[in-house]
């Protein structure tokens, strides 16, 4: 076979990998959904026992975006030194640690000015009074307004050329659309892809349940 002619079928078989290649690789859809979230709390069993008996297990009443994750008929009351919230929903699984997540709004009902946090970074975190059908609960930590950050799973993080613990900007589109800033991409194999906004975040830029936003890198 001729020099030419061996290169030129060469560059055909090098296209046709790298087509198939392209191929399978995943594709990224076009805009992530969003979940928007109130205030609520994460319990431990040990202070589940505590706030509604010895032995007592969760009564899920609905599913939650991530797997394994649901809502509950349980509510709790939360007390600071300036006040309290009442009715606050219990969502599952139970954890090792109980974990409460207000809006920053909340903070001033309470008296407290609770962190940003990722769910899990508690250290340094102020406790709070919890308060349950059958006793209460005095936590030394747990509090925290919840860090934005955006759920999916290593392949769709590389579809979209991004590594779990980065930071990213999102932009949402409409009349009071915006940026955000500080977004935090959490890359599980156990993830549903969506972006987890608090209310207020979502008030402030119109968002709701149908609404989709764009990775700024």
């Amino acid at each position: 076979m001729a020099s030419k002619e061996y290169e030129a079928v060469l560059k055909a078989l090098l296209q046709a990998v790298q087509t198939a290649n392209e191929s399978k690789a995943p594709k990224a859809p076009e805009g992530i959904p969003v979940g928007v979230s109130n205030h609520h709390i994460h319990l431990s069993q040990a202070d589940l026992d505590t706030l509604f008996g010895p032995g007592y297990q969760l009564t899920p009443i609905k599913d939650l975006s991530q797997p394994g994750q649901f809502a509950c008929k349980e509510t709790v009351t939360i007390c600071g030194p300036k006040g309290a919230i009442e009715k606050l929903r219990v969502l599952g699984p139970v954890r090792s640690k109980s974990q409460i997540e207000i809006l920053a709004g909340d903070g001033f009902k309470l008296g407290l000015k609770a962190p940003a946090r990722l769910s899990g970074d508690l250290t340094g975190t102020p406790g709070i009074t919890i308060i349950g059908p059958k006793g209460s609960v005095q936590t030394t930590e747990g509090l925290i307004v919840a860090q934005r950050h955006i759920h999916m799973t290593p392949q769709e993080a590389a579809a979209y050329g991004v590594y779990d613990g980065q930071i990213v900007q999102i932009e949402v589109q409409g009349p009071r659309g915006g940026i955000y800033g500080n977004v935090i991409i959490r890359a599980t194999d156990t993830s549903a892809l969506e972006c987890h906004l608090d209310t207020e975040e979502a008030n402030a830029m119109d968002i709701n349940s149908s609404t989709t936003i764009k990775i700024i890198k």
